[in-house]
């Protein structure tokens, strides 16, 4: 397979994600002592960056060092071989799915309008980059990344357990 060069335009999305992440957070912990929480809401907001910061954010770094055929010395994200197992059995793009929970667990933690209209664009714009991120697996490791993207949801995790669970059954 060849693989096509990136433009300027494919970080788009990625930067913009980076950008309103990072403000999320500065601007959360600027409010923080002027906004009036509803407690359990914020507890739900730290749970949620830690959970899939670990779950979401770590395991795919281990797993992808464990089986995706990464050279010593090269980053995790240099894969040789698909990977389809661990939490890439679940998710096709976990690390992304953390994005999106980052962004859901700011407003639950900061709960200030500000901090929405921050975070919402993270979600479409976290998607977008999820389709390239599937095209470019596809140019990569061709049918059987098809045939992957039929058994594993993209980000849809809940979709991916119960898929997980069947394939289990059968």
């Amino acid at each position: 397979m060849t693989k096509k060069s990136l433009s300027w335009v494919d970080f788009i999305p990625v930067t913009f994600v980076s950008i309103l992440f990072i403000s999320q957070i500065i601007v959360g912990i600027c409010l923080l002592s002027y906004v009036s929480q509803i407690e359990i809401l914020a507890y739900v907001g730290v749970g949620l960056y830690v959970f899939s910061g670990i779950v979401f954010g770590m395991l795919p770094v281990a797993e992808f060092r464990k089986r995706g055929g990464v050279k010593r010395g090269k980053s995790y994200i240099h894969t040789t071989k698909l990977v389809d197992t661990g939490i890439y059995s679940i998710v096709r793009h976990p690390q992304y799915v953390t994005f999106i929970l980052w962004a859901i667990a700011g407003m639950l933690l900061f709960q200030h309008w500000i901090i929405i209209i921050l975070g919402v664009p993270i979600i479409p714009l976290t998607y977008i980059d999820l389709i390239r991120a599937d095209k470019d697996s596809i140019e990569k490791f061709g049918d059987d990344y098809k045939a992957y993207m039929k058994k594993v949801p993209r980000a849809n995790f809940l979709l991916g357990i119960i898929r997980l669970l069947q394939r289990r059954k059968s």
